[in-house]
């Protein structure tokens, strides 16, 4: 995981990919505070936009170029997309969200599709960046979830089956064994955004 701080990189591009992560930590912890389940529904929606956007638009440019150099990449990003699709499938089950909540999805993917879309085309490389920050903020939000899970102080239910099939769990995997194999795909998340950031693939 490679947070802002670690960078070293005090560049414009990185500083309003930082900043922008820190706004939308920001409006997650004044609406879900410490409610993790509820949190990572919404969260996980938002989340589920970029790779398929970024794999989308990649997709394009090697139509236009007619060049074969992306296909690794737009696959990394699709594969992105659909593992946190996935994840929005387990944490349903787990925190059952309210007409409220589906609502506030609807319209976070929404805003988030279209402000990810404008800013890929025209910031690719800040694109990838605000993403690996994200990523990294996900990875301490799910850190916290699992600490909670461990202390007692949040019921360590039983991982929904959607999440065992997924995962190759054993049949009595509970949730503590579902955040753990999710905080593990947002630090691979992290680490291959920050990647494309720092070679400017897109």
């Amino acid at each position: 995981m490679k947070s802002f701080e670690k960078t070293g990189n005090s560049s414009i591009s990185d500083n309003f990919a930082y900043s922008m992560t820190m706004f939308f930590r920001f409006i997650a912890d004044t609406f879900f505070a410490k409610r993790y389940g509820h949190r990572a529904v919404v969260l996980e929606t938002v989340a589920g936009v970029p790779g398929m956007v970024a794999g989308m638009l990649m997709h394009f440019k090697s139509l236009r170029s007619m060049k074969t150099g992306y296909g690794v990449h737009i696959r990394e990003m699709l594969a992105e997309a659909e593992n946190e699709r996935m994840h929005l499938m387990f944490f349903i089950e787990i925190a059952k969200p309210n007409i409220f909540e589906r609502a506030l999805v609807m319209f976070a993917q929404a805003i988030f599709g279209a402000f990810y879309f404008l800013m890929y085309v025209f910031f690719t490389k800040t694109a990838h960046r605000m993403i690996g920050f994200f990523e990294d903020e996900a990875v301490k939000s799910y850190a916290d979830y699992l600490t909670l899970i461990e202390q007692g102080k949040i019921k360590n239910v039983k991982a929904p089956r959607i999440a065992i099939e997924y995962y190759n769990l054993p049949d009595d995997a509970r949730l503590v064994d579902l955040v753990k194999c999710v905080k593990a795909d947002e630090e691979h998340h992290s680490e291959v955004n920050h990647k494309y950031a720092d070679e400017e693939i897109g």
